[in-house]
């Protein structure tokens, strides 16, 4: 019964301990995005061996069954394969990394306001900024009377004269005004509070929006706003209150006179 067991063991366990320390040929390659695949190191934890894959990710080296591979590099999370008899019988074995991801550092941006083009010496005085429209109307141009004369020199603008004959010029000039007007009545709106207008001016409450547009063309007044001169906005809005009301108070009379 001893040798009978004895027999079994070397028949049933031996190929087994033969199968574990026997070498195998094992080809591979790593799957990884937008990483240079040359840089990632494969070690065998076992014989201490290291590679590096080739350019597309293809690399080989003998291993044992249960032998240990660690995946690494700077730019992949690392990774451990313990190698199996499936992974042996595969004709490619195949491993996917991971990009590594690199938390980045909060970047401050500073801003110096007062290195400018004038504090450089490059401007003598700030670059007009314009407005929408104002550059359309610009890029447009104005058709001028000494236009024609040009021609034989070669250096007649087109853009005015073609914007001059076809009206656009004109169209421009009044999305212009336009444009001015709405900017005016939001400047107005965003430092003044309605009661301003219906208390201080004694504007009734329901023409508050019409005062708004009438005034909003006013040079004057547009030129105060700019400033930011309290004391002559206070003036220049008092006086246009008085022109506005007595303008309503002349159309109630019309009104009841009919």
């Amino acid at each position: 019964m001893k040798r009978f067991l004895v027999l079994a063991f070397f028949v049933f366990y031996i190929p087994m301990f033969s199968q574990i320390d026997e070498l195998h040929f094992l080809k591979g390659k790593v799957i990884c995005q937008n990483v240079d695949f040359t840089s990632i190191i494969i070690t065998n934890q076992r014989s201490q061996n290291s590679l590096n894959p080739e350019v597309k990710g293809d690399f080989s080296l003998f291993v044992k069954l249960g032998d240990k591979l660690l995946f690494e590099g700077l730019a992949v999370d690392t990774k451990e394969i313990v190698i199996t008899k499936e992974d042996l019988a595969k004709k490619l074995f195949t491993v996917t990394l991971y990009a590594k991801v690199i938390p980045l550092q909060d970047v401050e941006i500073k801003t110096y306001p007062n290195i400018n083009a004038v504090s450089l010496g490059i401007l003598q005085k700030p670059a007009k900024v314009y407005t929408p429209a104002e550059r359309k109307l610009r890029t447009a141009g104005d058709f001028r009377w000494y236009y024609p004369l040009l021609i034989p020199l070669g250096g007649m603008p087109l853009d005015g004269l073609i914007n001059g004959i076809s009206g656009r010029t004109a169209m421009l000039k009044k999305e212009l005004e336009v444009e001015r007007k709405e900017l005016t009545i939001k400047k107005i709106e965003d430092n003044f509070e309605e009661k301003y207008f219906t208390e201080t001016l004694k504007i009734p409450n329901d023409y508050v929006k019409a005062f708004l547009f009438y005034i909003s063309d006013n040079k004057e007044l547009r030129t105060v706003l700019a400033a930011k001169d309290k004391v002559q906005i206070d003036f220049v809005f008092a006086k246009l209150a008085t022109e506005y009301t007595t303008l309503l108070k002349e159309k109630e009379n019309e009104v009841e006179a009919k």
